[in-house]
């Protein structure tokens, strides 16, 4: 039988940091940092009996960072095109390398990237990184190219705007200036360093990696990174044959197949080598940025070539457009893509307390034909912190929205490190912002810290509300990864007991789930002050569904084992007694 995947999304370099100074704009030497060291053994069997299968290293690519490592042959970047000083994962300078802040030894860093593979591995933990196609750091130069493969860039004829073989859009003539900064953002916080001056040396300038094609991008361009050039001609046409029609119903074979006898843009050709070098180090699958942003039919020639080489791995991507979700999946061949834009931020709108729960059933039916495919998460890098003010001010009330999350389709669950804790992320580092964990600065996560407990991975310094909510994740998440039902059929309820059940309301939400040999009712109740009792009740062509035939069948509570009530089936008609508390969730299994 498949199984439910779970996804622990870690940013590696503050996962093991135990220094607490945290001082906004703080160097390395000040705030500390993490190492791929810090992910020993026990602290992996401790992710893994969390309920998870699957460990997303965030920020492992080397990308652009404010430290000195010239002694080791690597370049200093410039920090008028860094955003923070620990730099942005999503400005990536070397993909043949690693972030050398990871490692103990910086000359050895990719040989303790690829112990930390091995250890992964040895724990029974599959593992993605990101692959980041649409953009580049500034300053981009790999040193440690594999024989027979060219820098980005190295070949382009920078006399024109765009040709289909260059990696890059120019403006020939010109030379790349840095944005005016705003608002008092200056770089590196203000203080004075070498390399601050107001200066880039790019001639001629690249185009911006959010599309900006102005030599001055402004300050909330993404002036650090630069476009790639996919064969998309500067007015929108496609240089590259597209998919013929109904070749969205192809498998990956078929797709690998197509692109064998055509010609392909060479940036196409340079991220499908960068994957296949990185599943040869044992690489499991990948996590794409701003898939959207790149087209369609690269993503079918990369991910095909990807799936020849391992048919299991894991494709997750970033795609906020509802409309191109089928595409992205079927003619892109992704496994998996965030569902933010209607899952998640409906969640967080009945969190908050002022989104109704009557808004979530609709979706899950929209996407019922893809919904195998759309990731459900909380948290992530980008999004707030469950426990922030900004969003719910409280860990407690992400209990029901994790729930309904991690239960209702067939989909993985991500969860982002030390949501487990209930994390508020509430430092000022520098550049990023409070609300949201800094992926951008040096520093620490003070319930994570707690937890870390000075390399003992324990949770010895963890106060008694972050080991409850530790545990409450811990009995999900492995309640879902051993489920058969939640690899089953899903029916909704909710809006069948809105119609016909007395004190049913729209702060609770209820589904059940099922497959041959498991019947689950779950439901969750999201008021964080009441207290529900009511009658719920199935509707009639589910009886008929579920087999239950007249009689009396016990339900049990499979969270806490604490709740039992006792389904009525009499004539097409069952209900079954709920007393919900604040915050409350039953997965209630049905006993026949």
């Amino acid at each position: 039988m498949k199984k439910k995947a779970v996804v622990y999304q870690v940013f590696t370099r503050l996962f093991g940091n135990t220094n607490t100074t945290n001082k906004p704009w703080g160097t390395i030497e000040e705030n500390g940092v993490g190492k791929f060291s810090d992910f020993t053994e026990k602290a992996l069997t401790e992710i893994k009996e969390l309920g998870i299968t699957h460990i997303w290293y965030t920020g492992v690519p080397h990308h652009d960072v404010i430290t000195d490592y010239t002694q080791y042959g690597i370049s200093n970047d410039d920090p008028d095109v860094v955003k923070g000083r620990a730099g942005s994962p999503y400005a990536v300078k070397d993909y043949y390398n690693v972030n050398p802040d990871l490692a103990d030894n910086v000359e050895n860093r990719l040989e303790e990237f690829q112990a930390l593979i091995e250890r992964t591995h040895k724990e029974g933990l599959k593992l993605i990184i990101d692959i980041v196609p649409n953009h580049v750091a500034r300053n981009y130069k790999s040193l440690t190219l594999p024989e027979g493969i060219k820098d980005f860039g190295a070949d382009d004829d920078t006399s024109v705007t765009y040709s289909v073989n260059n990696n890059f859009y120019y403006n020939p003539g010109e030379s790349f200036q840095v944005p005016d900064w705003q608002n008092g953002y200056q770089p590196l916080g203000g203080e004075s360093h070498p390399l601050i001056d107001g200066q880039f040396d790019e001639n001629p300038a690249k185009w911006t990696g959010n599309g900006s094609r102005a030599s001055k991008p402004n300050v909330n361009d993404w002036y650090e990174t630069v476009k790639v050039n996919y064969g998309i001609s500067p007015d929108g046409s496609k240089d590259f044959d597209e998919l013929p029609a109904g070749f969205e119903n192809e498998d990956y074979e078929a797709h690998f197949n197509f692109w064998q006898d055509k010609t392909v843009p060479d940036s196409w050709i340079k991220f499908k080598d960068i994957a296949l070098y990185w599943l040869a180090k044992g690489v499991d699958g990948f996590r794409f940025d701003m898939a959207e942003m790149v087209p369609v039919e690269f993503w079918s020639y990369m991910n095909s070539h990807i799936k020849m080489k391992n048919p299991e791995a894991f494709l997750l991507a970033e795609v906020y457009q509802p409309h191109l979700y089928r595409d992205y999946i079927n003619k892109g061949k992704m496994d998996y893509l965030y569902d933010k834009v209607q899952l998640y931020d409906t969640l967080k709108h009945v969190m908050q307390g002022h989104g109704k729960t009557d808004n979530i059933p609709p979706i899950l039916d929209e996407l019922s034909d893809i919904e195998h495919h759309m990731l459900h998460f909380l948290e992530n890098h980008d999004e707030q912190r469950i426990s922030s003010l900004d969003f719910a001010g409280d860990s407690k009330k992400g209990k029901p929205a994790m729930v309904v999350s991690a239960t209702s389709s067939t989909s993985p669950t991500m969860i982002y490190f030390a949501q487990e804790f209930g994390e508020p992320g509430a430092e000022d580092l520098g550049f990023g912002d409070p609300t949201r964990t800094s992926i951008f600065d040096y520093g620490s996560v003070p319930s994570l810290v707690r937890w870390v407990n000075d390399k003992k991975y324990d949770g010895g310094q963890s106060t008694e509300s972050e080991l409850e909510l530790r545990d409450f994740y811990k009995r999900l998440l492995n309640f879902t990864i051993n489920s058969s039902a939640l690899m089953g059929n899903y029916q909704d309820i909710h809006l069948y007991n809105q119609q016909n059940t007395e004190w049913y309301n729209d702060k609770v939400l209820s589904f059940v789930r099922w497959s041959e040999d498991e019947q689950l009712i779950v439901i969750s109740n999201f008021n964080a002050d009441n207290t529900y009792g009511f009658e719920l009740q199935l509707p009639e062509d589910l009886i008929k569904k579920l087999g239950l035939d007249n009689g009396e069948y016990k339900v049990e509570d499979q969270l806490y084992n604490q709740y039992n009530s006792t389904l009525k089936v009499i004539n097409g008609k069952a209900e079954v007694r709920i007393d919900i508390e604040p915050l409350q969730s039953f997965i209630l299994k049905i006993h026949h």
